[in-house]
């Protein structure tokens, strides 16, 4: 299935020159654990200083695990999604109660702790353990699209040809796995990347399907991205902060003072409650165990 004159090995010898040095690439399996939750539709640039902040205040899960999740919610700040704090927690706890305080190193165990997709087990697989597993992630999926298939952008799923592709072209040794994910990786996140793709620096684009037919634009419905102002999502994290900077509870009146819309604040504040990202305490709301 793959294009004969594309060779892997010319994307990590790429890598091995052009890697970007980022802490969690050197790091125990917690702490790449929590970079990949963290990196979660999340840029590099935004995750660096509360990851280290992050592992310098929980080097292990056990220690997270014995905080509180409003100390977790407060230490996650303006990273986005705030719910993956929580899932984190959780999952702290349960790799301090089910795992003697170290992150499993089995696909099966990995995918049974909250908020650990595929994806993410496959990445601690290969990152902190050095298993050879299948990484796809979107910066893997472009670049597959583009240079192997002929595709502008991949699909919003990934598809039977695609997962096959990728299986492919897998290295059999783990060590050179591992190297291919992450190089495939950087490649599809600095060079290959969705806006303006910087060809004419790419290591492969002599053997790129997409660059030869003029980089076409395909036929492909792109998943689109709801708009985050105006929505509940941002009132959400209006809500979140004000609880974040506040040790105490806060009165509905008070959280809602400044709300564009009631409607999407009544929908945040219900949503937050059901999912246990806050806790009502009497007629006012505070982080959990605040």
């Amino acid at each position: 299935m793959s294009t004969p004159n594309l060779d892997p090995h010319t994307v990590i010898t790429w890598y091995a020159s052009e890697a970007r040095a980022l802490p969690w690439r050197d790091t125990s399996p917690w702490g790449v654990l929590v970079s990949e939750f963290m990196l979660q539709q999340t840029p590099v640039a935004r995750v660096l200083p509360r990851w280290q902040l992050w592992l310098e205040r929980w080097p292990t899960p056990t220690e997270l695990a014995n905080c509180s999740v409003a100390e977790a919610i407060r230490t996650w700040g303006n990273l986005g999604y705030p719910r993956r704090a929580k899932r984190l927690y959780e999952s702290a706890a349960i790799i301090t109660q089910q795992f003697d305080g170290e992150v499993p190193a089995t696909y099966e165990e990995l995918i049974s702790l909250p908020g650990v997709g595929e994806y993410t087990a496959n990445a601690v697989l290969a990152f902190a353990f050095g298993q050879r597993s299948l990484v796809l992630d979107v910066n893997v999926r472009r670049l597959l699209a583009r240079a192997w298939l002929g595709q502008s952008h991949q699909a919003a799923t990934v598809s039977l040809v695609e997962r096959s592709l990728a299986q492919e072209l897998l290295p059999v040794s783990s060590h050179r796995c591992v190297q291919w994910s992450a190089a495939s990786m950087e490649l599809g996140a600095l060079i290959c990347t969705a806006r303006d793709p910087l060809c004419s620096e790419c290591p492969i684009v002599n053997d790129c399907k997409w660059f030869a037919q003029g980089k076409p634009l395909s036929a492909i419905p792109k998943r689109s991205q709801a708009r985050y102002e105006g929505s509940v999502r941002q009132e959400r994290g209006r809500i979140l902060k004000i609880l974040r900077d506040n040790e105490k509870p806060m009165s509905v009146k008070k959280l809602s003072q400044q709300t564009p819309d009631n409607q999407r604040f009544e929908i945040s504040l219900t949503q937050l409650a059901n999912e246990g990202m806050i806790t009502k305490i009497g007629s006012s709301y505070a982080l959990p165990n605040s």
